[in-house]
């Protein structure tokens, strides 16, 4: 596995290396050993799955502490693009988003260590997302940024007439209105 650092701490993004043949591909999505060392502490305990339609965007999603997640996204099907906004005080980061395109294609990972609000946009006719956690959904400490925060403006990659967006989404406070109590 090739495992690349982003300028976000903690933020790591992991490229499995695939087998091909005329029968077609194999590879480790996941191996404790090799990823273990990169992302130490973290024991994943549920597995996520959801298939969305093209536009739709999802996020920006986390739970508070102590029922805070980190998370490992992959694209089973089809594209899209994962973003995620630092909310973790006194990080050199904090307050800024990142995003990576994630594909059946590619076959990126993208690990998301706690203290991040994650969310995804679909650009693809259809996307099934697969994920890990490390802690179990809280629905108590659920909290999200609105995906439209102006001071964010991120870039979705999807024209506003065609998203797709959940009314639970729509009324999400704006990043600095949000409940944070993470520390870097």
């Amino acid at each position: 596995m090739e495992v690349t650092k982003t300028d976000f701490p903690g933020l790591i993004i992991i490229k499995p290396h695939i087998f091909e043949d005329n029968r077609g591909y194999f590879f480790e999505s996941y191996n404790k050993d090799k990823i273990g060392t990169v992302i130490e502490n973290t024991a994943f305990v549920q597995d996520n799955q959801s298939k969305s339609a093209f536009g739709t965007i999802r996020g920006l999603h986390y739970q508070l502490e102590p029922y805070a997640q980190s998370k490992l996204i992959r694209v089973l099907h089809g594209k899209i693009l994962d973003v995620v906004v630092d909310i973790r005080e006194e990080s050199p980061t904090y307050g800024k988003h990142y995003s990576i395109e994630l594909s059946c294609e590619n076959k990126r990972q993208l690990f998301i260590p706690k203290g991040f609000a994650h969310g995804f946009s679909v650009l693809s006719e259809t996307a099934v997302v697969f994920y890990k956690t490390d802690q179990f959904y809280n629905p108590a400490s659920e909290r999200g940024i609105n995906y439209n925060d102006e001071n964010l403006k991120i870039d979705w990659k999807i024209n506003t007439e065609n998203a797709i967006i959940s009314s639970k989404d729509k009324v999400l406070p704006t990043f600095n209105e949000s409940e944070k109590n993470f520390k870097y």
